[in-house]
């Protein structure tokens, strides 16, 4: 005798509506003891912002407003990283040194030539992030003087290293409940930090 399924009840959709998309719940108060898998965007639950090379910063720009992020990862045809771009980069002195010496206005300078190149560009091991802690993170942000970090990781889907996330200064620094301006001004060293961190 076959099997007999009641239909799962429909009904109109009767209005505009939106979708899910996906969204990583990040714990909104961390502290510098904190794992620091709880401050890293994992790039498998929220989509990377990317942007091509051959863009104008200008446009990149206006694309990290309406993400409300800071940072873009610059990616090929192949979707391959070729670097980052920050605010900082836009709005530092390259464009403007670019602009002056070239004579040329800041929507014709692309993301290329103001960009971090991969070659420049130090990243963490996954294995790494999940022994670390938010303090030391921080720590390693500060001493290298950037305040983004990538994170590497095996995707076994392409079975090659990928990008698997990021850390952001400014995120850490909400999550920690610090104002930005008190945390580049701790001490390097560790000690120091946690006592910043904590106090």
């Amino acid at each position: 005798m076959p099997l007999r399924f009641n239909p799962v009840p429909m009904a109109p959709l009767d209005s505009l509506v939106s979708f899910f998309r996906p969204r990583q719940e990040l714990p909104d108060k961390v502290a510098s003891h904190s794992p620091a898998i709880l401050v890293m965007t994992d790039f498998r639950q929220v989509p990377a912002i990317t942007v091509e090379p051959g863009v104008s910063i200008e446009w990149a720009l206006q694309r990290m407003k309406e993400c409300g992020v800071r940072m873009l990862l610059v990616t090929n045809p192949q979707q391959q990283v070729l670097g980052l771009i920050t605010t900082t980069d836009i709005q530092g002195e390259k464009p403007m040194s670019l602009g002056t010496e070239y004579n040329r206005r800041f929507a014709e300078i692309t993301v290329r030539e103001v960009m971090t190149s991969y070659e420049h560009l130090d990243v963490i091991a996954m294995e790494n992030v999940l022994k670390a802690t938010v303090g030391e993170v921080v720590d390693t942000l500060r001493r290298v003087g950037r305040r983004h970090a990538l994170v590497l990781d095996f995707d076994r889907h392409s079975q090659s290293n990928a990008i698997r996330g990021m850390f952001s200064f400014s995120q850490i620094c909400r999550q920690l409940g610090r104002p930005m301006e008190d945390m580049v001004e701790v001490a390097t060293t560790f000690a120091d930090m946690e006592i910043a961190l904590n106090g």
